[in-house]
């Protein structure tokens, strides 16, 4: 088993549950669920209603927490979060459009 890459889960993949997620992103699990109120994080739901959360969205509770300890409210941190995501999409179809031929 040479590859490294099957080691691990994609970062799309929801795989940690909120305890684990909370640890590795060094909040408590409240401060999950508010962000999740806030509709600052969107895990996904397992068919029993469980919380799972990506690479992804971990790397997002990273980007909130570096936001927090800045003094950003929830509200501001929703609407830079908003903006960054619209961005990068923008970033990414100009991407493709100058890669057509």
């Amino acid at each position: 088993m040479g590859h490294e890459q099957g080691r691990f889960p994609s970062s799309g993949q929801a795989v940690y549950a909120i305890s684990v997620a909370a640890e590795l992103a060094g909040v408590g699990i409240q401060t999950l669920r508010l962000y999740e109120q806030h509709g600052l994080i969107s895990p996904v739901r397992s068919s029993g209603g469980t919380r799972r959360y990506s690479g992804d969205d971990l790397a997002r509770l990273a980007r909130i927490t570096a936001l927090t300890g800045q003094g950003i409210n929830l509200a501001g941190i929703a609407r830079i979060l908003d903006l960054e995501d619209a961005n990068t999409a923008l970033t990414a179809e100009r991407d493709e459009l100058r890669n057509r031929p």
